[in-house]
């Protein structure tokens, strides 16, 4: 489905770009049923591209974004929503969602999407809330929004809003795309997770051997996944990200990359990017 036209007193492109789980181990499960990981974040060049344009009544409208999700649901509107909220505003914003990225995929989609619409509409709407304030108004959105907030690759604890500033090689990777959006409930669910990976120091952790401990799970209940795992480990050792359903893995140049990417299998997509420390939300900020 093509975007409609944007209209020209839009603010944007803006980005909200993709990430990567280079690693997630699960350390526990706490008694509220929420589980304590461990993560690396990195950011990649490959984005949704937002747009927002201001409007002279109260409604928050939504146009394109990701297929069947609601407009009341969407994490755009939502942030738009809590931003109110929280601030006592009254404005009105349309935001045109040109969505690249796939949904249930594992690439933090949704979430990049509600921290491009923090960011922005905390500029557009002269709310000038502090850094801080917006990281704790993300976490009510959802674990992964504060890392896209604070715009900078990181080692992740807790739920995954215990962010610390990481600087992982930045590689190029082959991203892989299975089309099976995959149900992070239903992972976290299953009784067969392990949740008693031990703790490890940063250093142990960004130095030695890791791996996804969802990868099990999903292999199991969506063999689609596996498949693309096991095509992409012939040419590079492949990860699951998040959850998933995308797979990557890492590769020394983009000229490497893209010669696996043309060996796709035409079931499947893909895309070649870069791995990022800094946000490219950051530098189009600036």
């Amino acid at each position: 489905m093509s975007m409609p036209a944007i209209p020209a007193t839009a603010s944007g492109p803006w980005p909200a770009p993709a990430k990567l789980n280079l690693f997630l181990h699960i350390t526990g499960r706490r008694a509220d049923g929420y589980h304590e990981l461990q993560t690396l974040f990195q950011f990649l060049t490959r984005c949704d591209w937002l747009y927002f344009d201001l409007s002279r009544d109260d409604v928050l409208r939504r146009v394109g974004g990701p297929p069947g999700v609601a407009e009341a649901d969407d994490l755009c509107v939502r942030a738009a929503r809590l931003l109110r909220e929280v601030t006592g505003s009254q404005a009105g914003v349309t935001i045109y969602n040109d969505k690249q990225l796939p949904l249930g995929g594992g690439l933090g989609g949704g979430s990049s999407n509600a921290a491009t619409t923090l960011l922005v509409l905390n500029r557009l709407w002269g709310l000038n809330i502090k850094i801080n304030e917006l990281e704790g108004i993300a976490l009510q959105l959802g674990a992964d929004v504060p890392v896209f907030v604070r715009g900078q690759a990181a080692f992740a604890e807790g739920v995954g809003e215990i962010l610390t500033p990481a600087e992982p090689q930045e590689r190029w990777y082959l991203v892989l795309n299975p089309a099976v959006s995959v149900s992070t409930a239903t992972v976290f669910s299953a009784a067969e997770l392990t949740r008693d990976t031990p703790r490890k120091t940063i250093p142990d952790l960004l130095s030695g051997s890791n791996r996804n401990d969802c990868e099990a799970v999903v292999r199991h209940v969506y063999p689609e996944v596996a498949a693309a795992l096991d095509w992409l480990n012939s040419f590079s050792s492949a990860r699951m990200t998040g959850t998933g359903g995308c797979v990557f893995a890492a590769f020394d140049t983009q000229a490497d990359a893209e010669a696996v990417a043309a060996r796709i299998p035409g079931s499947w997509t893909g895309f070649v990017a870069r791995g990022v420390n800094r946000s490219p939300l950051l530098s189009a900020m600036e």
